[in-house]
């Protein structure tokens, strides 16, 4: 008989529709449907959500998650210093990160005082000359800059300036986190750490192979570009270990005939569940079939790529079994997508952090540009690479010179244009710079957003590095994990919101975002701050800035008080942003540009690179010898009701979790194979050289997963990742394969 369960209604439709009015605060209603129209429209602002790109003359673009998100923000809720005054930040911490995150909007600077334990009020000035007082008194490479992808293009832009004038560039980001291998593998590999797609290009595609990824929870919006491109016959080609409800069917929530007529689309036309980290054999699986079947693009591998002599060789001796057992798939289905691939005269590839959160994720992404390659797939309409990135702006941060490793192009440009010598020492990623606090050779943290200690790895360690700064400073708007993870000295700083109108001298300001497929488009406020004390996040930087650089060369009273002299500063160092205050200005912003989409090949050698790689190495059976318990690999994940750490709810409609998130999805017979039954509950291990490591009490769910895999959300299971366990030459944590045995309860 089929179930509910077996036919699950579609992504979308009446439940998102439920969902969104069910975020919509009683006495709030008026103010959050005027903010939810102008979500991503060109006199209004970009969601603080994901970064898929704006449809042109769209009447509606937001979608469930970004409902959540803006909602979030506007909520009515405050966070005054009355809560902390009623609150010790010990007994903060035993609240759960849901719980802390429904308090509310930050309304003033905060510092925190140990012999309370308390966080009181601080006058803004007061906060900045604490913070001036910290930095002067330290080596510059002893501070760190992380930078949350919410963060505009201005602000990043100024934030990088002051930090490379203060004489350092430990600027780790969220990058590091997430897409990390992705700019690196395309950087050696096509020339550009960015996309080769844009938008119109979903509806040129033949085929569209979606890798590790799951749009209906992460970018919802994306779905209407499958859905579109479904419509037209075009194959949707997905790769997930998890079967996702929102890659199979979609109700689209702006669809009048379809939402009265409850009816949906499919999506999928094939859906593959690899196993954990199958992907690279996926790849290698298509460039043989290609090869074997004469279906190679001849005249395109003459013309632009060099390296292919190697990849074919290594092709070639791989064994149909080999890449069988790597993929977890049969030899009949890799057959049949290797057809499917053949058979399309332009295919995109889409990938997330399915893709990039594993130890071979540069080498991965590689063999999906070599596979790209061999069939001519880059710089040709409906085909291309594309990383989906996450945060609304985390590339644009990167482009502005948010990046621990910059150019020397850029630091050039930089010094030029600002009239100094910047650093040229490259500084910590995300994973470094907690080791550098591990280690005593950092004394400063301070964060433009985010929520670092709940969104990074090995937490009990994390937390204990945190801990021993000097001070620590959290640029926010909520409340979240991290305040509470203090330094000996710590500070709240609240800013303005993407939605809150920012006036500068008595001109309302706006700001410029990069999405995920390199459009450029302006921001802008549309209701008033949750209090009268925030600042914009460029007055705070430009405040520290002021406070702690003696003899600047760069005016940032002035820059922070007229934002078009800002972006005049970025047209003079930022390559691609000539005239940039004209150019945002038009309707939709301007195309960032990709040399790849070109065929213009920045790289050593002038053409696109085929790069060789051997399967990886097998780590689950070198950790196996350590531990007498069978090991599995575990998967992190969101929830539906989740946005990065940002917990709105402790439900996952699709998936079927309601009220809780210590759970454990897992294939019946490895429940079976050792003693557990749907509902168990169990506590989860992690094997690592340098011992293990343990959380408690999370209840096992049956699921249609591979054998051998796991997946649970984070942050509930980041302390079971090693600091040292990351993607080789990007340091992105390797969330996504953790070798882990259960311990039943």
């Amino acid at each position: 008989m089929t179930t509910s369960k077996d036919n699950p209604p579609p992504a979308g439709g009446w439940g998102a529709l439920k969902a969104t009015l069910q975020r919509i605060e009683p006495g709030n209603a008026g103010t959050t449907l005027k903010a939810l129209i102008r979500a991503n429209q060109p006199q209004g602002f970009d969601c603080p959500g994901c970064a898929w790109p704006d449809k042109p003359s769209a009447a509606v673009q937001f979608c469930e998650n970004g409902a959540k998100a803006i909602t979030h923000e506007i909520t009515g809720k405050r966070v005054t210093p009355g809560f902390f005054a009623a609150h010790t930040v010990s007994e903060l911490e035993t609240w759960d990160d849901y719980t802390l995150e429904q308090q509310g909007r930050l309304t003033e600077p905060m510092r925190y005082d140990s012999s309370s334990d308390r966080y009181v009020p601080i006058a803004w000035d007061d906060a900045f000359a604490l913070i001036a007082s910290h930095l002067n008194a330290i080596a510059p490479d002893e501070a760190h800059f992380y930078t949350s992808g919410r963060t505009g293009n201005e602000t990043a832009f100024l934030y990088q300036l002051f930090v490379r004038l203060y004489g350092t560039n430990n600027l780790p980001d969220c990058s590091n986190m997430c897409h990390e291998p992705s700019g690196q593998a395309l950087l050696e590999s096509l020339g550009t750490g960015k996309g080769t797609v844009t938008l119109e290009d979903f509806s040129k595609a033949e085929a569209i192979f979606i890798f590790g990824q799951n749009p209906g929870t992460n970018h919802p919006r994306m779905l209407g570009e499958l859905r579109e491109a479904a419509h037209r016959g075009c194959k949707i080609v997905v790769f997930n270990p998890l079967r996702e409800r929102g890659l199979l069917r979609f109700q689209d929530p702006q669809s009048p005939a379809e939402m009265l007529t409850n009816r949906a689309s499919d999506l999928a036309s094939h859906y593959y569940q690899p196993r954990i980290g199958g992907d690279m054999a996926i790849a290698r699986a298509l460039i043989k079939y290609t090869l074997e079947h004469g279906a190679e693009d001849h005249d395109f591998i003459a013309a632009h790529t060099d390296g292919f002599a190697a990849v074919e060789a290594d092709i070639a001796a791989t064994g149909w079994d080999e890449l069988v057992d790597a993929s977890g798939l049969s030899r009949a289905e890799l057959d049949e997508i290797g057809a499917l691939y053949t058979a399309s005269k332009a295919t995109m590839f889409t990938w997330g952090m399915g893709i990039t959160q594993h130890k071979h994720a540069v080498a991965t992404i590689q063999t999906l540009c070599n596979a790209l390659l061999v069939r001519g797939n880059v710089g040709k309409p409906g085909a291309g690479a594309c990383p989906v990135r996450g945060h609304s702006n985390v590339q644009g941060d990167r482009t502005m010179g948010i990046n621990e490793r910059p150019t020397a192009t850029f630091l050039q440009r930089l010094g030029d244009a600002c009239g100094f010598a910047p650093p040229t020492k490259h500084g910590n990623s995300v994973v470094e710079s907690i080791a550098a606090m591990e280690a005593g050779r950092a004394k400063v943290f301070i964060a433009l957003g985010g929520n670092f200690a709940a969104a990074t790895p090995d937490t009990e360690r994390t937390h204990a590095a945190l801990r021993t700064q000097a001070l620590t400073v959290h640029i926010s708007t909520t409340l979240n994990r991290s305040h509470l993870i203090t330094g000996r000295d710590a500070l709240i700083l609240p800013c303005l919101g993407r939605t809150e109108i920012d006036i500068q001298h008595g001109v309302a300001q706006q700001i410029s975002v990069e999405d995920s497929m390199s459009m450029v488009h302006l921001t802008r406020g549309v209701k008033e701050p949750a209090s009268p004390q925030l600042r914009s996040e460029p007055q705070i930087v430009a405040g520290i800035a002021l406070a702690t650089l003696k003899h600047s060369p760069v005016d940032f009273a002035a820059l922070a008080g007229d934002y078009d002299q800002i972006r005049e500063l970025i047209a003079r160092v930022v390559t691609g942003f000539d005239d940039f205050n004209t150019r945002v200005r038009q309707p939709g912003g301007f195309y960032f540009g990709n040399s790849a989409r070109r065929r213009e090949w920045r790289t050593v050698s002038g053409k696109a690179r085929f790069v060789a790689h051997a399967a990886g190495t097998d780590l689950l059976a070198q950790l196996q010898a350590l531990t007498p318990a069978p090991l599995l690999t575990l998967m992190t994940m969101r929830s539906h009701d989740q946005y990065n750490t940002t917990i709105y709810a402790r439900n996952d409609r699709y998936r079927g979790i309601h009220d809780e998130r210590r759970v454990l999805f897992a294939h019946p017979d490895d429940l079976a194979a050792r003693g557990l039954a749907d509902g168990s509950r169990v506590d989860i291990v992690s094997v690592w050289f340098d011992g293990e490591r343990r959380i408690e009490d999370f209840r096992v769910q049956a699921y249609d997963i591979p054998p051998g895999s796991l997946a649970a959300y984070f942050p509930e299971t980041n302390p079971l990742v090693p600091l040292e366990h990351h993607a080789d030459g990007a340091r992105t944590p390797a969330s996504k394969a953790i070798p882990v045995y259960l311990v039943p309860r």
